[in-house]
């Protein structure tokens, strides 16, 4: 690869870069949790290509890779606030990221295929919660829009 070939590439991976931390910083919570579903997916997405493609070392790099957003995404939990449902979704992530570890170990796209489903459930619920937060208080059953506003 010639010099100019190489700065060109320099130069993408940076405006990527950038262009991925200009979305995040202006991005809301809850866009942001949805971002870290959407990252734990395509890491998983990944995964099961290296797998068919026996890419051991890119596949254990997905794998790790998914693990640590779920554990962002167990961080994110606020217990307190959150009460039985942030229980729920701890113990949920936990048993991912074990499903996550034992696909790893056994090159089982099966459970990568689990976790996803489980994954795609959680991020169409937080769809569901965005959309309804954004909803106008007309959108609303009555109850909640005079609670609202």
């Amino acid at each position: 690869m010639n010099a100019k070939c190489t700065a060109n590439i320099k130069a993408l991976k940076l405006y990527n870069r950038v262009g991925i931390q200009s979305v995040v910083e202006d991005a809301s919570p809850h866009r942001l949790i949805g971002m870290l579903l959407d990252g734990a997916l395509s890491r998983i997405s990944k995964a099961r290509s290296n797998i068919r493609k026996n890419e051991i070392e890119e596949k254990g790099t997905n794998i790790s890779m998914a693990i640590s957003i779920i554990g962002g995404l167990r961080d994110s939990l606020d217990h307190e606030a959150g009460g039985e449902i942030a229980e729920n979704l701890d113990s949920l992530y936990e048993y991912m990221t074990l499903r996550l570890v034992e696909a790893n170990a056994g090159n089982d796209p099966e459970l990568l295929e689990e976790v996803s489903r489980l994954l795609d459930e959680i991020r169409s619920a937080w769809e569901g919660i965005q959309h309804f937060e954004h909803a106008q208080p007309a959108d609303r059953p009555a109850e909640l829009a005079q609670k609202t506003g």
